[in-house]
């Protein structure tokens, strides 16, 4: 018995070395034991160690896998900024998205309600009832010239690359999607023109017809075709035009179409003149390109040549040379410079009159001898969304001036409340068919409130200063204000007249009385 015990007892010493040195070499080793004990405690221990390495080794994995993962999604945001480096047009670009700061609570001005143009608001549901339209009107241009569609779809593939980088961002339309857009969309918007210029009988459409017919649905697709997303470039309807005629390289045709057609909307009442329509039709007539003052300008959508004819007349005041070389240094633009001039109510209290100027051009406002000449403005429903895209335009397009936003933020000065319209109103400068004054005035602070722009680059920048040392001269207030108070009416300069002739006489009968009182005649 006691020789069994000794060697049972050296078989759990042993076992107890061999586990000992198991665990401080960490590695997991299967011993052999004579007993079910010696197996259990191998076993855990080996699991223990296992688990143990096993932990650290996938935490370090999980890690590493984790950054490996974040650098590459770097890398590939990297490579696809560089691809849109590469493949980013950036000078051809004329057709852009409102940006969202311009368009923020006002989104109906900028967005079309009846049709889409161009692919930003390709395939909107609420704008699919027109393709119907479309899509006769292109029929019509094929039955009238005798042309196979295959023309115009291999003449739109030619320009497809041009046309596509007119417009911003990624388009996801397929090379003939695309391709049947313009051509469905430019066959469209000509014959809206042609139709507009000699008569939609004469292209073969019934006076009955539901949108080919100048009445006031026509007036809803202007506003629509006026913006600045709805746009397709002027070459497209150059060449889709050419065609239709017989001469594909002609240019400048479709800027007086587009004079023409969008005339109703010009912010005057002056419409176009009688001669320039008879140019305009013989024109169409003889497909002749005498008549159009824009061509040698060109042009790159009907925004722009629209902008341009407003525009288009009278050389533009410069500011002074050291203004010009102070802006060079500080182009960024301060929204706090942008109070161009005071208000019609404080410049009233100034001395300052105001005056309607006879001209066509709206903007062509004067300032000589304390009379701010304005020419007459019309403003009707699509004002405000005509002038707010082109705006748009004006803040997007770098080689573009800023002359209406000038003119706008010039008028917004002006206008601070339904009395200054009002009296602008009265003195014949603005015109409007809105529900009363306090919409006038709240359509025009609320054009520019996003609006950023250079004072120093304006070419009312001259006059405002004029009129602001004129408003800051006391003299010129006070000589205001007695003519204000005293001189208002015929009754209050009798009065005034009377009191003077009475200070008079009470001044002599004082002298005399003291004159008298020294000098006694005895």
């Amino acid at each position: 018995m006691v020789a069994v015990f000794n060697k049972e007892l050296l078989s759990w010493y042993l076992i107890t070395l061999k586990l000992k040195e198991t665990v401080e070499a960490g590695v997991p080793r299967s011993v052999d034991s004579p007993t079910s004990a010696g197996k259990l405690i191998t076993s855990s221990e080996q699991q223990w160690n296992v688990q143990v390495q096993d932990g650290s080794d996938n935490g370090e994995e999980d890690c590493n896998s984790a950054d490996h993962e974040w650098v590459i999604s770097i890398k590939d945001k990297l490579d696809q900024a560089c691809q849109d480096e590469a493949a980013g047009s950036w000078a051809k670009l004329s057709i852009y998205r409102i940006p969202k700061s311009l368009r923020e609570g006002d989104d109906r001005a900028y967005v079309p309600q009846i049709v889409s143009l161009g692919p930003y608001h390709y395939g909107r549901k609420r704008l699919k009832d027109m393709d119907k339209h479309k899509w006769r009107s292109l029929y019509q241009v094929l039955k009238r010239t005798n042309h196979d569609i295959k023309l115009y779809l291999n003449s739109m593939k030619e320009l497809e690359e041009k046309a596509r980088s007119c417009y911003e961002g990624p388009i996801i339309l397929t090379s003939n999607e695309f391709v049947e857009m313009m051509v469905l969309d430019g066959c469209f918007i000509l014959e809206l023109f042609r139709g507009a210029a000699v008569g939609f009988k004469e292209l073969g459409y019934s006076r009955n017809d539901p949108v080919f017919a100048m009445r006031g649905f026509m007036h809803s697709i202007q506003r629509d075709m006026i913006m600045l997303e709805n746009q397709v470039p002027l070459f497209v309807l150059d060449r889709l035009l050419g065609l239709q005629i017989g001469t594909p390289d002609q240019r400048g045709l479709v800027s007086k179409l587009i004079l023409r057609f969008f005339d109703p909307l010009i912010p005057t009442d002056e419409p176009l003149r009688m001669s320039d329509r008879n140019k305009l039709e013989s024109s169409l007539n003889h497909y002749a390109t005498t008549f159009d003052p824009l061509t040698d300008q060109g042009g790159l959508h009907c925004v722009d040549v629209f902008r341009r004819s407003l525009l288009r007349t009278g050389p533009q005041p410069t500011p002074k040379m050291w203004i010009r070389r102070w802006s060079h240094s500080a182009r960024v633009a301060d929204k706090r410079r942008q109070q161009l001039v005071h208000c019609v109510t404080e410049l009233r209290e100034s001395g300052i009159k105001f005056k309607k100027r006879t001209t066509d051009r709206f903007w062509d406002i004067k300032f000589e001898d304390g009379i701010l000449h304005i020419p007459r403005l019309l403003i009707h429903d699509g004002t405000k969304s005509l002038f707010l895209n082109i705006i748009a335009f004006e803040q997007c397009h770098l080689d573009c001036s800023n002359d209406i936003t000038t003119y706008v933020i010039f008028m917004d000065n002006l206008i601070n409340s339904p009395e200054d319209v009002g009296y602008l109103h009265y003195c014949g400068i603005i015109e409007h068919w809105l529900g009363n004054d306090g919409e006038v005035s709240d359509l025009f602070n609320r054009l520019c409130q996003e609006v950023v722009f250079d004072i120093n680059d304006s070419y009312l920048s001259q006059l405002s200063g004029q009129l602001n040392r004129y408003y800051n001269h006391r003299w010129n207030a006070w000589r205001a204000s007695l003519k204000h108070n005293y001189f208002n009416n015929p009754w209050a300069i009798i009065s005034f007249f009377a009191a003077v002739v009475l200070l008079l006489l009470t001044l002599a009968q004082t002298f005399y009385g003291v004159y008298g009182y020294y000098n006694p005649r005895g």
